[in-house]
Formats: structure tokens, sequence, C-alpha cells
């Protein structure tokens, strides 16, 4: 989801980490676009397909400097071509990026006084969520709650790897959610957890009588004409529809790739077809559990859409957009987190999105303050790019679209391929 889930960068990787403890360079080369590139954007190509072909095997970059010409880029390993030729607009699981939706849904009904932050989970769940009664509806939006995550429970690894097909409710997830280690006092600390939106989600079917699916396309999709974006109850892909393939390392190559920081046990990777230098196919791992938190399908273009629509005033009344950009300190974020909504400090300024992750599907979506530019980076593996160079160039990639986005110079510490 972000934030597999969910480091600031790539959450499932940090979620599915401690999940472990408890379980054109060339035309062969890339993917290219039917225009020309302009010359102003060959270094960030370049960025693109070195980041491609160092771990992060299929990129996708859109910038939009909000002057009417976006500059879209897909870049991919060459070996990836045999399952899909990447195209800028191809559908993507956005994970955690489905956290500002919801955040967004729960906002407006606090907006019309269905809602109110200071309401307790107690009163809107009862008996679902242990101490629900000293847990505020804003604590779950700003991850201040003091839950743990189910991410890091036995129960759930072989359903986030794939390896068991099971259908997970929310009400499920939040009956193994466990306390923090150590525990914390709600409104006190931050801490990343997806049962924190797991909730909301049940709060917002609550207060409406509408289904969260029901509520995103009316109050979000519909309205912004975001037409190829949904929530997913399934593994299932759209269709008739192009989406991106996504891939992790097997299991050798990811208990060496973590070796040091968790003792993976013998076997235990993604279920999925192997693929080329030791990579997993993971498209068809059912990413629904996700939910609230996490579920949601998109492109580059609709979810900026999305965000600029949101950061520019289109959605909320000012006073909750006041709320919303109201944050506490999140130092694994790489700056601060209000409700539902990241504040990250980059080499050329601070951006407001989010993260996202799931099996074989990572992503960073920001607009400056005003939500006129928005940059998208979307990167067909989760895992792979922990490994140090991979790292690297995905980071270099990042900052650099995120400075071409502020009409900034691109950091010269950035790889030149």
């Amino acid at each position: 989801m972000s934030a597999p889930i969910l480091s600031r960068r790539h959450r499932i990787r940090r979620g599915a980490l401690a999940v472990a403890l408890a379980t054109c360079l060339g035309a062969a080369l890339a993917s290219c676009s039917d225009e020309a590139e302009p010359a102003a954007d060959a270094r960030l190509a370049r960025l693109a397909q070195q980041a491609a072909d160092t771990g992060s095997l299929g990129v996708i970059v859109r910038v939009d400097s909000g002057d009417g010409k976006p500059v879209e880029i897909a870049r991919q390993a060459a070996w990836t071509k045999n399952d899909h030729s990447l195209a800028a607009g191809d559908r993507f699981r956005v994970g955690s990026n489905t956290k500002t939706v919801t955040a967004t849904l729960v906002l407006q009904q606090v907006a019309q006084q269905r809602i109110s932050l200071d309401d307790t989970v107690q009163k809107w769940l009862p008996g679902l969520v242990k101490g629900g009664e000293r847990i505020t509806v804003r604590m779950l939006l700003n991850h201040t709650s003091g839950l743990g995550d189910f991410l890091l429970t036995p129960q759930f690894l072989p359903s986030l790897t794939g390896q068991e097909q099971r259908t997970w409710t929310p009400q499920d997830l939040l009956v193994i959610t466990p306390e923090q280690d150590p525990p914390t006092e709600p409104g006190t600390t931050y801490s990343y957890s997806n049962a924190n939106y797991e909730a909301l989600g049940l709060i917002l079917e609550k207060a409406t009588g509408s289904s969260l699916a029901e509520l995103i396309e009316q109050k979000i999709t519909k309205p912004l004409g975001m037409k190829d974006s949904f929530l997913a109850t399934d593994a299932a892909w759209s269709a008739g529809k192009r989406h991106a393939s996504g891939y992790e390392p097997d299991a050798k190559r990811l208990k060496a790739l973590l070796s040091g920081t968790v003792d993976l046990p013998e076997g235990v990777g993604f279920a999925g077809p192997d693929r080329t230098g030791g990579n997993v196919d993971t498209a068809a791992i059912d990413p629904s559990w996700s939910w609230a938190a996490g579920g949601m399908v998109s492109t580059a273009q609709d979810w900026q859409r999305f965000l600029t629509a949101l950061m520019s005033g289109r959605l909320l009344p000012e006073a909750q957009m006041k709320q919303m950009r109201t944050t506490v300190d999140a130092p694994e974020e790489g700056g601060a987190y209000g409700l539902g909504l990241m504040k990250a400090d980059t080499p050329c300024g601070t951006v407001w999105g989010h993260t996202g992750g799931l099996p074989g599907y990572s992503s960073e979506i920001y607009t400056d303050a005003t939500g006129t530019r928005s940059v998208a980076v979307f990167t067909s593996t989760n895992f792979g790019i922990k490994e140090k160079k991979a790292a690297a160039t995905n980071k270099a990639l990042v900052d650099a679209a995120t400075c071409h986005m502020l009409g900034k110079p691109q950091p010269s510490d950035s790889p030149t391929g």
C-alpha cells in the first residue's frame, strides 16, 4: 500500500520486512513514447532507463509543470518486454496513495458534520478495536493511534506474499492487529499502520450508508474524470485495459537481500512465475485486503489529476484542507505527516503527496504547495529497489523528477547515465 507495504519511500518494503520477522539508451532496452522527447527532458529519460537497468525494472515518470505540456516517460529492462511493453498510461497498483483518498472522504464527512475528528473509534466501531475508547478519528488519520500493524503478524504473511489465497475483511484484519511494541499512548507518537485506514474505511461506510467503492466513485473518480481508477476487489485486472507487470526478488535473492536485517526462513518468498535474474512476476497477487489503506488501481495521469484537485482546494473546504495539512513529525517519512498526506523534504524544496507499495509495485506522487505542479514516479518492483545500486538510481530519478516538477535544476549528484 506505502508509505508494505509500506521508509518514507515504498512502505510495503518496511512492512514486509517486519512481517518477515514474524515471517532511450537504445531501442532494444526502452519502451519509447510515440513522439520524440524534447532535448530538455533527455537527462530525465536517461535516469529512468538507468534506474530500470539497475533494479527498478520498469519505470513510469510523468511530470506536469502546470503549463499543459506534461513530460511522460516509460522505460524498462529489456527482458521485461517479453511480459509487457510498458507505456506511460498503463494502470498500476498505487498502494498507500489510497490513504489520501480515504482521508479526503473522511474530511468531506467532517465538513458535513457527519463525522468529527474527535469522535472515538469506540463510537463508530464498538468492541472492534482494543482501546478504541481512547483512539480518535484524527489519530487514525495521522497514525498516532498506538495501533500496530497486521502486516507484522504471522497470520498475514502468507497472504501478503501470495502463498495463501484468502479473503480478508477489514474486521478480520483489525482483530489480528497487535499493539505497538513497546506500547504507546494514543495521540503521542507517529507510527505508520495500515490498520488505521482499515478502521477509517469502516467508519466511512457506517457514517454514509454507502460502500467505500461507491464513495470513491461518487466523490472522487467520477467528478474528476478519473476513468482508469478504481478500488480493487480481487487480483483481476480489467479486460482490454493495459496494466504494468510487477516483479519481486525470488526467495533466494530476497533472503540474500535482507541478510543482516531480517533472517528469512529458507523458501519464504513471493508467489508467481519465475522470471529472468532471480525475479518473480507478482502481478497476480491479490491486493484486495489493502482496501481503504492501499487498494486502488490508477494511472500516473489520473492520480496527478486527483492530487492537484485536492491540493488546489477543489475537493475540501478551506477549514478541512487546513486540518489535512496540520502535521506531526514523521522522521521515517523524511518529513511530516498530516491527515492522510505526507509533507516531504526534497533537494529542491517541500512537496506534498504520498507513497505507495504493494508486491511488484512502488510509487511516489507529489505536488507543490498550491497543487499547480505534480510529479508521479511508478516503479515495477518494491523490494527490488532496496538493493544498494537500485536504491541509489531510483532515488536519483525521483529527486530529478521532483526538481523538474518544481522548475529547479536537477541535483548535481544525480547519476548521469
